[in-house]
């Protein structure tokens, strides 16, 4: 590799990573966080049946509409979202990730995660932060299980769809995700 390719490779990593170190500087209001959830749900809902079936079941759902993630062998990721329960914005939430591993880029994307059983939602509040993979079980939905899926095989606790995604991440690596309320 040129030193031409990895000079700008490096400042291009800087340049999203500087962008996703100062996302909470230029957090959203908790008006445009209900505003983008809400629709990003709504689009979620019309678009994926698997999505409507379990939004009509949860008992709650947690929206992110607007995750940066940029790494280069070490990464993060940050976004802020809201809990919805019974149609009604009922807290807010910071999601943040460290990850290692063999990976370049940078991405936004969303994520909605239908918490299915109180006791999933319980353990979403019982810590200083839930940290995504200890506790309740959670699924990542792909476009085959969406379209297969009903409310008669869904026994998860949790589902989660990422949608919006735009730009590029590559690699492989290992993720530790937290999820904890902030005080909006």
């Amino acid at each position: 590799m040129s030193a031409s390719l990895v000079r700008a490779s490096f400042i291009a990593f800087v340049l999203a990573l500087t962008t996703l170190v100062s996302a909470p500087a230029f957090a959203e209001t908790k008006a445009q966080l209900d505003r983008n959830s809400a629709a990003a749900l709504k689009r979620l809902i019309a678009k994926v049946p698997a999505a409507k079936a379990l939004n009509e079941k949860a008992v709650a759902v947690l929206v992110f509409t607007n995750i940066k993630k940029a790494g280069l062998v070490i990464g993060g990721q940050y976004g802020e979202g809201v809990l919805w329960r019974d149609g009604k914005p009922v807290a807010y939430y910071s999601t943040a990730g460290v990850s290692y591993g063999l990976q370049a880029g940078a991405q936004k994307f969303g994520y909605a995660m239908f918490f299915m059983r109180e006791s999933a939602l319980e353990a979403l509040n019982t810590a200083d932060g839930w940290e995504v993979g200890v506790g309740p079980s959670i699924v990542v939905v792909d476009d085959g299980w969406a379209k297969s899926a009903t409310t008669q095989n869904a026994s998860e606790d949790i589902y989660a769809f990422i949608f919006s995604q735009k730009g590029l991440m590559a690699g492989l690596g290992v993720q530790g995700n937290k999820v904890t309320k902030l005080d909006k």
